[in-house]
């Protein structure tokens, strides 16, 4: 028993050790510096392929710099920069069981100006059923390594149109996957795509704290910086999604906990901060990122999104997706011991969100990749439009969210606590 009362004396006094550096370190006044300039109007709503987002970057990069992050793998600058295909259907028409298929209803992934399929072009053909979940059938099938045809039932008409936003860019591939919306007999087919390519230039922004003991094992402290740039309207709001919250609040974390981990100088393990691009438009930025790490190297990663308004259960608290799926959550948890702030599951199974966020690309490896987040999925006022601005953050409260990542991922950190890795057969 005295151990224990022994234990729980020395986790509190750790705790209150760095919560007094961490005061110092991750200020209210900082976090609303940061925020304010990411959600500013002249960042123009951070849109891919726009100046807005190129001035984020900018700004990111300095931000960086002015921490004193290394590059990460010799690199010369922070920008993470690849090559993306925008695509533009130009031409769509084919047969299925000699019925002709509508234009609209046709949508192409591919890299090739013109695209023949039939029976003989070899394409496994996949069915969508009217009462299947189309985001977790169809989207993982976009970015497929095969050549696929996939048949959507009429019923599926409303989720299909928004396959087009999907559409939106592509890494150079060779496999091609056509989606069709019919209910018609698969024993025929017969289709010709035709597309225009322009290559765009997209960039993720990376630094590092290099590792003392165990600088080969890396933990990633991310979140997405781009956002929706300008849309519709509504009678009280301009058409600028400035994103505030949704994420500029995560990029805002992920500069604060760089800042505070190089002041500490307690890493054992390499640290990886990152700032991706593309989330919103197909997650690019984490896939391309991805690509760039040997997932069996990675630790742990902690993906920031929108922590700027206070969770379901009130201020001092936080939701982990995929909470279920290692026990990364647990290790955050007992790091908080003695403190007032609490993790919980994610509440909102039924919306996907351990795949619907950058750590999904990575967790798909079986690397403990989390999102943490504080949105209220279900009744979130501001997301996704034009309102989501600084004025409707809570600022104080979100400071403490990022304190208590601080805290809680120190153990992780130091090397003292290893998650336990996601299961992938689990995966769907």
């Amino acid at each position: 028993m005295k151990t224990i009362y022994l234990l729980i004396a020395l986790s509190n006094f750790i705790l209150f050790a760095n919560a007094q550096k961490m005061d110092d370190l991750i200020t209210i006044s900082e976090v609303e510096r940061i925020e304010r300039t990411l959600s500013a109007d002249d960042m123009m709503g951070r849109k891919i392929f726009t100046p807005g987002i190129e001035k984020a970057a900018a700004f990111i990069r300095k931000e960086m710099r002015k921490v004193g992050l290394k590059k990460m793998d010799g690199a010369r600058k922070y920008k993470q920069s690849f090559v993306m295909l925008v695509p533009t259907q130009v031409g769509a028409s084919g047969t299925l069981d000699g019925k002709e298929i509508a234009s609209e209803n046709i949508i192409a992934f591919t890299s090739k100006k013109e695209l023949p399929v039939n029976g003989q072009s070899g394409y496994r053909v996949i069915k969508i059923g009217a009462k299947d979940d189309f985001r977790t059938k169809v989207f993982p099938l976009t970015r497929a390594k095969e050549n696929l045809l996939v048949i959507v039932d009429t019923a599926q008409a409303r989720s299909f149109g928004g396959l087009k936003r999907f559409r939106s860019a592509k890494f150079p591939s060779e496999f091609s996957q056509v989606f069709v919306l019919s209910n018609a007999d698969t024993s025929s087919y017969s289709f010709s795509i035709q597309h225009r390519f322009e290559e765009q230039k997209l960039t993720n922004v990376v630094g590092i704290l290099p590792g003392k003991s165990r600088k080969d094992e890396y933990v990633i402290f991310s979140g997405h910086y781009d956002h929706l740039g300008f849309g519709k309207p509504d009678e009280k709001m301009d058409s600028l999604y400035n994103g505030a919250n949704d994420d500029a609040s995560g990029i805002t974390a992920v500069l604060q906990l760089a800042k505070f981990y190089k002041a500490m100088k307690n890493n054992e393990r390499t640290l990886v901060f990152v700032a991706l691009t593309a989330e919103e438009s197909g997650g690019f930025g984490a896939n391309y990122f991805s690509r760039q790490l040997d997932p069996a190297k990675v630790v742990a990663m902690f993906n920031l999104e929108m922590i700027g308004t206070e969770s379901k259960w009130g201020n001092n608290s936080a939701y982990i997706t995929g909470y279920e799926k290692t026990d990364f959550g647990k290790i955050l948890e007992q790091n908080l011991v003695g403190s007032s702030f609490k993790f919980y599951p994610d509440p909102y199974t039924s919306q996907n969100l351990f795949y619907r966020s950058d750590n999904a690309t990575l967790a798909r490896l079986g690397v403990p990749a989390h999102t943490i987040s504080t949105s209220k999925m279900d009744v979130e006022p501001h997301y996704h439009k034009a309102s989501d601005e600084i004025g409707t953050l809570d600022l104080k409260n979100m400071t403490e969210v990022i304190k208590s990542i601080a805290i809680s991922a120190v153990s992780i950190v130091s090397g003292k606590d290893t998650p336990s890795r996601v299961k992938v057969e689990e995966l769907r």
